[in-house]
Formats: structure tokens, sequence, C-alpha cells
């Protein structure tokens, strides 16, 4: 039965009495999305912790409890379930680490609940949404086929050529640039694969059915080179980060050995930027790892121009097939920026320890923005709850903290998921926070007492232009072989370690 719609809503009383009824729903709902068997299951079992830890904990015994809402919506590649009530606020970092061995041993179930959720859903996360209440995100994937699924013994075992010491086809030949179909997706996995093994830090890559529907919702934009014989070349994409975005990542770039001498990327890349999209961009951005410079000099060819660096934010037992030296770290990123459309003059309230930074980076991507002193001479809050959004990417030990809007508890909140994160043992943190709002003028500083250090901008983000803050959780890092190529990557680079609180460690 076709998906007819893409959010459905319930709203049920406080009362484990309706629980079934609300199981149902989802169960329903997951059906129609394409659901089926074991993650149905899955879904259930995450959905009944959420749901009863609300009922039984979200109101106090002399409150009327208020209804609550259970959205079922569509996302991409799967479904997303929100739990959204008013009730007293449920803090999972109140919660005990679960050990599954530890906790069973010693009869206790703290923390289980929670660890449930996480074991059966792709991802969970917690958002505090200030007088709006709270939210809980549970997100479930659909299953698709690995490429490994769709390689012989032999494919497998192939080791790719170094991609710095590419093979070249013998002089120019004529090629097609343009939109991938669908039956190029498997080639898309295939080549990336070869290319590269498993280097690239999204796994949707390595999944066909993933990429076409990606493509299919305008999620991700996929363009293919191919010769007058249609034989498959290369490949890169946009992918938007969240539904109507104005910036997207260039990304999935890579060219077929045989062919890298052709000038593919350039061609890849121009294509995207002017073929007509759905949501029009103002910006691209793009990460490229610094353990070589090789995709350094490859974007900034195409005219992308560096804003940040991010430290260690992938595991350092990713190997880089084809590339020699072994990564005795984690893996840091370049970031770097692409205006498409030229912004608007806008008033930016830079803390002043950073501003000539700020300043120098914006004059380096093509922006020309004010840099404004706030009028006030204390933070403009709106009342005492900020409204935060917190991921983290467990396969990458890397955590994300969006505010999107400024309480006066923001420091000690941000405290609060600092520590939780570090709990969870996650390595890399990053914050972003919004540069148009002139109460990042003055908590910069705050933030940065709890060990949050520079890390760069990023203009254009659904909030607006970002400060990055970065947070390192007991990683050991050797700034000397962090490798950067430009001028300005390695300005970057020289001010965040004079600022990092554990450089010299």
């Amino acid at each position: 039965m076709p998906v007819r719609h893409n959010l459905l809503k319930l709203s049920v009383p406080c009362d484990l009495s309706y629980l079934r009824i609300v199981q149902t729903f989802v169960r329903e709902v997951a059906r129609q999305f394409g659901f089926s068997g074991d993650d149905l299951y899955k879904i259930e079992l995450a959905l009944e912790e959420g749901v009863t830890n609300v009922m039984e904990h979200a109101f106090a015994d002399d409150d009327e409890p208020n209804p609550f809402d259970i959205i079922c919506e569509r996302v991409k590649l799967g479904m997303r379930i929100i739990i959204k009530e008013k009730g007293i606020p449920f803090d999972p970092r109140q919660l005990p680490h679960f050990d599954p061995i530890k906790n069973i041993e010693q009869a206790s179930p703290s923390g289980m609940g929670l660890f449930l959720m996480r074991e059966s859903m792709d991802e969970v996360a917690f958002f505090n949404l200030g007088p709006e209440g709270k939210e809980t995100h549970l997100i479930k994937y659909l299953p698709a086929k690995n490429i490994e699924e769709y390689l012989t013994p032999a494919e497998c075992r192939d080791e790719p050529a170094p991609v710095d010491a590419p093979v070249k086809t013998a002089g120019k030949i004529h090629y097609t640039v343009r939109r991938m179909e669908p039956g190029e997706a498997i080639e898309v996995s295939r080549c990336a694969y070869k290319s590269h093994g498993y280097t690239f830090f999204d796994d949707h890559i390595y999944y066909p059915d993933r990429i076409i529907e990606l493509n299919a919702t305008d999620e991700m934009i996929s363009t293919v080179a191919v010769t007058e014989e249609n034989t498959f070349m290369g490949h890169a994409a946009f992918l938007y980060p969240a539904p109507g975005a104005r910036i997207a990542e260039f990304t999935f770039v890579f060219v077929n050995q045989a062919y890298r001498s052709q000038g593919c990327m350039g061609r890849l890349c121009e294509f995207l930027l002017t073929i007509p999209k759905k949501h029009e961009l103002a910006g691209t951005y793009s990460y490229s790892v610094a353990n070589h410079a090789f995709t350094q000099r490859g974007v900034l060819k195409l005219g992308f121009n560096d804003c940040g660096i991010l430290l260690a934010t992938s595991p350092a037992t990713w190997r880089f097939k084809g590339i020699t030296e072994e990564n005795e770290q984690r893996i840091s990123v370049v970031l770097s920026f692409k205006y498409i459309q030229t912004p608007p003059a806008r008033s930016l309230y830079a803390p002043p320890e950073h501003r000539e930074m700020i300043a120098r980076l914006y004059e380096n991507i093509r922006a020309g923005h004010i840099f404004t002193i706030p009028s006030m001479a204390a933070p403009p809050f709106i009342g005492d709850e900020s409204i935060i959004e917190t991921s983290v990417f467990a396969s990458e030990s890397c955590g994300e903290i969006w505010v999107n809007r400024y309480g006066s508890h923001i420091v000690r909140e941000v405290r609060g998921i600092l520590r939780d994160l570090c709990l969870k043992q996650i390595a890399a943190i990053n914050l972003f926070l919004r540069l148009e709002d002139p109460t990042t003028y003055f908590v910069t500083e705050e933030l940065e007492k709890l060990g949050f250090f520079f890390a760069g901008i990023l203009p254009e983000t659904n909030i607006g232009d970002v400060l990055i803050l970065q947070y390192l959780n007991n990683v050991a890092l050797n700034y000397d072989t962090v490798q950067v190529y430009s001028d300005t990557a390695k300005a970057i680079l020289a001010y965040i370690r004079a600022r990092d609180p554990n450089a010299s460690l």
C-alpha cells in the first residue's frame, strides 16, 4: 500500500491503560512506512520504554496529568517517533550508565530502559524545548543491502590503488556529466568501495537502496560522469543536513582510478552548482581529512575556502585503503565553504577574544559582514531554559550540541550535556553558537571555561551563521601530525593549538 501521509499524530491521556493503543498505532504506522519482522518488535520495545517513563514519571502526584503526543514521521530512509510532553522533565543524564553484565549480576535495573531504547533504535535523542516541554526522538532506519552483498569474494579482496597515486588513462576522452539514474546506484557503491574501501564517514554510500531513496526525495543530489559507452567514471553529491536546509555538504566524491586524469571532479562539482534543485542553496561545505593533503587540495581547486578545523572527529581505527601511513590518532578534518549566492551583509556578534580570527575567516570565504558590539550591557536572555539540540554519532564517537535559543541557565545546561557525553565516552564534542545572537558575544568565554575551545565558523546553517567550539574528551592528540595544506588552514591550526587547554599535555 503506498504511503499517503508522512506525519501522523496521536494524543493520549497519561494513563498506562492506553499503552496498548499507543503501541498499536505506532506499529501500524511503521508497517505503512515499510518496516516488518524483528524491526517492528524493536520499535515497540523502545516505544514502550519511552512512553512508560512519561506515564510513570513525567507528572507529580498532585498534578493533573496532561495528555501527551506521539508523532510518527517518515524521514529519509526510515521513521522518527517523537514523544512530546509538558510534564516534569526527564533527564537521562541523571541515570547511571547501564552495564548489561555488571548491572544484571547485581540485579540492578537502573538505566536499563534507556539502554534498551538505544539498543533497539538507530538513534535516540532528547531535546529541551524550554516552555514547550521536552521531546524524546526515536529513529529507526529501514533495512537495505550493503555493498558487500553485491561484490564477489575476489572483489572484496581487491586492494584499492593509493588515492594520491592514481592510475591515469592515456589521453583525454569525451564523457558526460548528469544526474545519477537509479540503476547506477550499485556502481556508485561499488566505486566507493573499490576506490577507498570503507573510508567515508557516512555509511549511506555503501547501501545502493539508500542512495536511490535519498535521491528520490531530493535529500541528496547525486551526479555521475560516464563515458560515451556509458561506463561509470565517478560520482559527487550534495547532501542536505536537514529538509529545506540552505547549505548542503559536498560529499561522496570519488573517481574511478582509471579516469582520475580527466578532470571529472571539477565537472561534477560545476554541474552540482548549476543543476536546478528542489531546495535552493546559499552555499555548500566540505570536510577534508587532515591525515593527507590530497582532498584538501582538491576542494580548494573547486573554489572552496577553509573556515575551520575539527579535531579528532573520527576513530583512529579507521583505515584508508591505499594510503600507506598508519593512523596513530583520531582523524581530524578541515572544514571548507563556498557561497553559491552572495550573502547580504549581516550584523554578527563575534566574541571579542576571537573577533580578529572570525573576521579573517569571513574574508577568506568572501563574505562582508559587520562585526557589532551589543548595545546592551548584559546578555538578553529570554527566560531561564535554553532550546538545545544534541546529537551523537556513535560510529565516530562524535557529538554535536546546537544552541537554538539561549536561556539564563545556558552554561549549567551545556555543562550537564557535556558531562553526559563524557560519561558515554564520546571523544569529540562540537558546540554551535549563533553569531547573529548578541548573547554569543557574552557567553562564549564562560562556555570556554568548561574546556571548549575555538574551532571555526560555518555560515547559513538552519540557525544562521555559527561559531564552532570544540571539546576533546581525554583524546591524545599530536598536533604535529595533523596535515593541513592551505596557509589559512595552517593559521587556524596554530590558533586552535594556542587555545586548546590540553594542547601541551
